[in-house]
């Protein structure tokens, strides 16, 4: 979802290399790989890893493009403002390189008088070197590269982007090598993470998937197309809780990983994010409401007799879809409108759920229903008594998930309970984590510095050490991270790129071919796409305005009216639910097939009106988000 990416978590380089701008070192072959270190002259870490890249220098010759931007910390390292200013006065005369390498060799503090010093030994002319080091050209080229810096995300130094992507691995020299030398698997990996750093790379996965469905159920692939989502699978004999078909498990099984991160980030949003305010809460919940009853009038307006049942069709949105068109639209979507439609989507869905119960009501197992209790009961008591292991809450949320299904109920809220009542703990204390992860390493260094001295090791002295430090390196980094965004960071991926995509090939394989020619057939077709494209945004806009003007709701603060509007239309797309609800309202005629060719005409004219509005850029904020 879309957390998936706001500054902080920059990990594409805005700028790419400029070599009549940048500071580059090498990279005159032709297979060049290029290596871009924000780094500050005062920085330890930076001074031990320049060894690192000298290294790697050596080995990769002239395919290492080494480039280097200022990214000086003066209020940890008081003086490498002055001394990155110092680099930059030295290029006026040529020779930034040498005093880039000269600042790094000399031990600190690096004081004016040193810095001076250093120039002078350079060769340098002293008085140019005196106006340049104070000139306002220095003090902004600095200053740019640290702007430049934090806009990629850049917290701490060193940081490293090779070929425009961000380098998270290891820092030792043979990580960073097999990083540089691209194996094939290594390429292969590259390759997944650029285009996942696309802001549209989810959006597109989804939509490629549907349109493969669309192109398999309507073409000569039709019969394998539906032979293979109707294949049964599952445990026990056929009929039994665990066995479904295919289609069944993509849409109901797999869906709950969905359910689960999209939960976890409204989650988020309302302990410490856009809906933290109770009126910024309860705004999607009452536009959920708005957006089932204005479709529902819009058709039964249209169809007062028979087909009436139908009703429901309408008022179903599609979360995984609208959120995949959001994505496809990048930058334009601030957080909080992805985050209004994924609250608003889940109430809706929660609506949709007891819109079936009550009136398209199948035989509910009240056994399974005692075992719902119960495990919701047990993810209540593990929150409670604060076990921050994940795999009791996973086990129990994969029961939860039989005991919903086996109910009658969609097993995919099982995610929704699950991201509900997994712990989050306090932001850690960062000094004490690194002077856990300080003393493991520190005691790694003075082992190998006893190893070189003694001659040849042995592994029985070295595995103790090793072993020990690795416990205290996992549990200090273990402790950054609370068990639910350990969760999230392991399923977001698998949800965005497999999971959506499977339940979008899934769930949009509908045939086209369907007789039109009967009134009925109209009045159920326009019912639901005018339900969907008018009565959907509708309720909701009118909602929102109910609830702002009688202060119950508050807009979030980054969302503009005509972001809003265009995020209304987007809850036109209708999803699975809305199909289930055709054939739930429609059992026993081939108004269930219009149904279903109305749920995807309304859904497609939903997208792109919605798509439209949002990618014009609007002007200003809309007048509602002062109340």
């Amino acid at each position: 979802m879309a957390s998936e990416g706001d500054a902080a978590r920059q990990s594409t380089l805005l700028r790419p290399v400029e070599r009549a701008r940048d500071h580059v070192r090498g990279g005159d072959a032709a297979n060049r790989v290029e290596v871009v270190v924000y780094g500050d002259y005062l920085c330890p870490y930076c001074r031990r890893l320049r060894l690192i890249i000298a290294r790697l220098r050596r080995a990769l010759g002239e395919r290492l493009a080494y480039v280097f931007r200022h990214f000086p910390n003066e209020r940890a390292h008081p003086g490498a403002e002055f001394a990155s200013r110092a680099a930059e006065a030295a290029a006026q005369q040529g020779k930034f390189w040498e005093m880039h390498d000269a600042l790094y060799e000399r031990e600190p503090p690096l004081t004016r008088e040193i810095v001076r010093e250093i120039a002078q030994g350079l060769g340098l002319d002293m008085a140019r070197f005196d106006r340049d080091v104070e000139s306002e050209a220095a003090r902004q080229r600095v200053a740019e590269d640290l702007d430049e810096g934090r806009r990629n995300g850049v917290t701490g130094t060193p940081s490293f982007f090779v070929d425009g992507l961000r380098y998270d691995g290891a820092w030792d020299y043979h990580s960073m090598l097999e990083e540089l030398q691209r194996p094939v698997a290594a390429r292969l990996q590259r390759s997944a993470r650029v285009f996942a750093n696309l802001p549209a790379s989810a959006g597109l996965t989804l939509l490629i998937a549907a349109a493969l469905a669309l192109l398999c159920a309507n073409t000569a692939l039709a019969p394998l197309y539906h032979r293979i989502m109707e294949t049964p699978f599952g445990i026990g004999a056929p009929g039994s809780v665990l066995s479904m078909s295919i289609g069944e498990w993509f849409s109901e099984g797999l869906l709950a990983i969905f359910f689960l991160v999209v939960g976890l980030e409204i989650r988020r949003e309302m302990t410490s994010g856009e809906l933290a305010d109770i009126r910024a809460a309860a705004l999607p919940a009452l536009c959920a409401v708005g957006g089932v009853l204005a479709p529902s009038a819009i058709y039964l307006s249209l169809n007062p007799g028979p087909t009436a049942a139908g009703w429901a069709v309408p008022t179903a949105t599609d979360i995984a879809f609208a959120l995949g068109v959001l994505a496809l639209l990048g930058a334009r979507v601030p957080v909080g409108l992805r985050v209004f439609v994924a609250a608003l989507a889940v109430v809706d869905d929660i609506l949709s759920v007891l819109t079936l119960a009550i009136f398209y009501p199948r035989m509910f197992e009240l056994g399974y229903l005692g075992g719902c209790a119960v495990a919701i009961a047990a993810l209540f008591a593990l929150n409670r008594f604060r076990v921050y292991a994940s795999w009791p809450y996973v086990v129990t949320a994969a029961a939860l998930w039989v005991a919903l299904h086996g109910a009658g109920i969609h097993g995919a809220l099982a995610g929704i309970f699950l991201a509900a009542f997994l712990p989050a703990r306090p932001a850690p204390s960062a000094a004490p984590l690194l002077a856990q992860a300080a003393t493991a390493l520190a005691a790694l260094e003075h082992a190998e510095s006893e190893i070189r001295a003694a001659g040849s090791p042995t592994s029985i002295q070295q595995e103790p050490i090793w072993e020990w430090a690795s416990r205290n390196l996992f549990a200090a980094s273990d402790r950054l991270l609370s068990p639910s965004d350990r969760i999230e960071r392991a399923v977001a991926p698998w949800s965005s790129y497999v999971v959506l995509p499977l339940f979008a090939f899934s769930a949009t394989g509908v045939g086209l071919a369907v007789d039109l020619s009967s009134p009925d057939a109209a009045r159920v077709l326009g019912g639901v796409v005018l339900g969907l494209v008018i009565g959907k945004p509708l309720g909701i806009c009118l909602a929102a305005l109910g609830a702002v003007r009688t202060g119950i709701g508050r807009v979030p603060g980054d969302v503009t009216l005509r972001g809003f509007i265009g995020a209304a239309c987007l809850c036109g797309i209708g999803d699975t639910v809305a199909l289930l609800m055709a054939d739930q309202a429609f059992p026993h005629d081939g108004d269930s097939a219009i149904a279903k060719i109305g749920v995807l005409i309304g859904s497609v004219l939903a997208a792109a009106l919605g798509a439209l509005i949002i990618a014009v850029r609007p002007l200003h904020p809309p007048q509602t988000e002062a109340t």
